[in-house]
């Protein structure tokens, strides 16, 4: 997986007398980050986290197949279908966890006669010509709606400032959400309340993603209490 040097801003609201982060600003990169881990397959989550640190037993499932030889595979499958399956969003849509990784990418093939049947294995056979269906075809982004909100492609709308609680509850921001998030958590002492801006760049989105596996509260885990490592 290559290296990204991307990152986003974040403005978080902390409880210093807690050490505790009660929620993070956030813009529309970060919450289709957010959205998009839940289109991720779990053969991509074990790799993106590599399957020693893995909690439980699936990355010992993972490193079975990875040691597995080939001719135990039935011949219509590769190893690379379960340890790399291809995600159903683009690279450019997760830009924190896969950019660059192209096994992450979905392609639809046909054959070389162009025949009505498309597959996304190129091993498939045409039904039509018996050759395969190998030639790859590109995939059209849907058309750019009027309302002139989905040119911005992800999930959510860019005009908007959203508000991501510790335990990665995402609402839109407004004055009165924050101010009855500060009485739901009993926050009597706004002087010990601090901001903070912080980049959250690739290896913060992979923390991310192996916190919210073992946490509620995964941005304080993050960018406070510092307890989640990779490879660990």
């Amino acid at each position: 997986m290559a290296s990204s040097s991307k990152k986003v801003s974040l403005k978080l609201l902390i409880d210093t007398k807690n050490n505790k982060v009660l929620f993070a600003e956030a813009g529309k990169d970060f919450v289709d980050f957010l959205f998009t881990l839940l289109s991720l397959p779990v053969g991509s989550v074990i790799r993106l986290l590599t399957a020693k640190s893995m909690v439980g037993c699936l990355g010992n499932l993972y490193g079975s197949i990875e040691n597995m030889n080939d001719t135990y595979m039935q011949p219509n499958h590769n190893k690379d279908d379960l340890l790399k399956p291809k995600a159903v969003v683009s690279s450019k849509e997760v830009p924190l966890l896969l950019t660059d990784d192209v096994s992450a990418v979905k392609k639809v093939y046909m054959c070389g006669s162009y025949h009505r049947f498309i597959a996304d294995d190129p091993r498939a056979i045409c039904p039509t010509c018996k050759y395969t269906i190998s030639t790859e075809v590109p995939l059209v982004a849907p058309e750019v709606a009027k309302d002139g909100f989905s040119g911005e492609g992800g999930y959510v709308k860019g005009v908007v400032t959203y508000m991501v609680m510790d335990d990665l509850v995402v609402t839109p921001m407004s004055t009165i959400s924050g101010i009855a998030l500060l009485s739901k958590c009993n926050v009597t002492n706004v002087g010990a309340l601090e901001e903070k801006v912080v980049s959250f760049g690739m290896d913060d989105g992979l923390k991310l993603l192996k916190g919210s596996l073992q946490s509620k509260a995964v941005l304080t885990s993050i960018f406070l209490d510092k307890k989640v490592v990779l490879g660990a």
